[in-house]
């Protein structure tokens, strides 16, 4: 039992390590392909996800992958920066609640909003591609 106690802790620890470069290296390239994103004033969580480039939402699932809830302030200062207001409350709640870290539920979220909920944005022409 504690040689599997072991295993586990030290696979957990390099699978975190593997991540946090990987949010890294990420966050490295938004910030130099994508400075600041447009979106309009006043949009929700779904209008902001149609805004977002799938880099960010990956680096977000990563990140939360790598820290658990200490992401969760490291997630509200970058979505600040990047211009995504929309996204701030539901990424760090998302970041703070156990045990859904091996879960990318900002990606699946990014996914759910493009297959759904696209055409009402393009039909009001709030979404401009």
């Amino acid at each position: 039992m504690e040689e599997f106690l072991q295993n586990f802790v030290v696979v957990l620890l390099s699978v975190m390590s593997v991540a946090l470069i990987l949010a890294i290296i990420l966050l490295a390239i938004i910030f130099i392909q994508i400075r600041h994103i447009k979106v309009p004033p006043g949009a929700g969580f779904a209008e902001t996800m149609l805004y977002t480039p799938l880099l960010v939402v990956l680096f977000l699932d990563v990140l939360d992958l790598a820290l658990d809830f200490l992401s969760a302030p490291i997630a509200w200062v970058v979505l600040d920066r990047l211009g995504l207001k929309g996204l701030r409350g539901i990424a760090t709640f998302e970041s703070l609640i156990p045990f859904t870290q091996a879960i990318p539920t900002m990606t699946l979220a990014w996914i759910a909003v493009r297959v759904m909920g696209k055409d009402r944005f393009v039909e009001s022409r709030y979404y401009q591609e």
